[in-house]
């Protein structure tokens, strides 16, 4: 069954770093912001800890779109973890348009435990981006023609 364009709502996994990111979504919650409820988050330590088959096997589930957020470069709790985040993706965007997923399905930010604005924002303006471009179904499209038959 078809699911029709007002009906669609986009699935978000966020990756969120527990010192900033977190903080400012957990702001944005105690100052009763409004934002979409469509996203899904993961705390993890730092951004720079996120795997790039993390964000593979979200969109493997069944995700529309992926968030990586986390302190702002050059406040990292950990130094350089959010430079490696960034390295990571500027290499990693090839890979994901190899495997069929449109970049603005991949998104990253950097949200300060101060800013909790911000992040009801950018939850807004992803859930908007993503209910525009619609369902991802390229991951499952590239598995059922991989499965079909021999």
């Amino acid at each position: 069954m078809a699911i029709s364009d007002q009906e669609f709502e986009p699935r978000i996994v966020a990756f969120v770093c527990t010192w900033c990111t977190y903080a400012g979504a957990d702001l944005a919650g105690t100052s009763r912001l409004k934002y979409a409820s469509n996203v899904r988050v993961i705390r993890v330590p730092c951004s720079g800890r996120v795997d790039p088959l993390y964000v593979v096997k979200a969109f493997e589930r069944g995700a529309d779109g992926v968030l990586v957020s986390g302190c702002h470069p050059g406040d990292c709790h950990y130094a350089e973890g959010n430079y490696y985040a960034r390295r990571r993706w500027t290499v990693f965007r090839d890979l994901l348009l190899f495997l069929g997923v449109e970049e603005e399905r991949l998104q990253f930010s950097w949200v300060s435990a101060a800013e909790g604005a911000k992040w009801a924002e950018l939850i807004n303006g992803l859930t908007a981006k993503l209910r525009g471009i619609g369902p991802f179904r390229g991951y499952r499209e590239l598995v059922e023609a991989s499965s079909g038959p021999s």
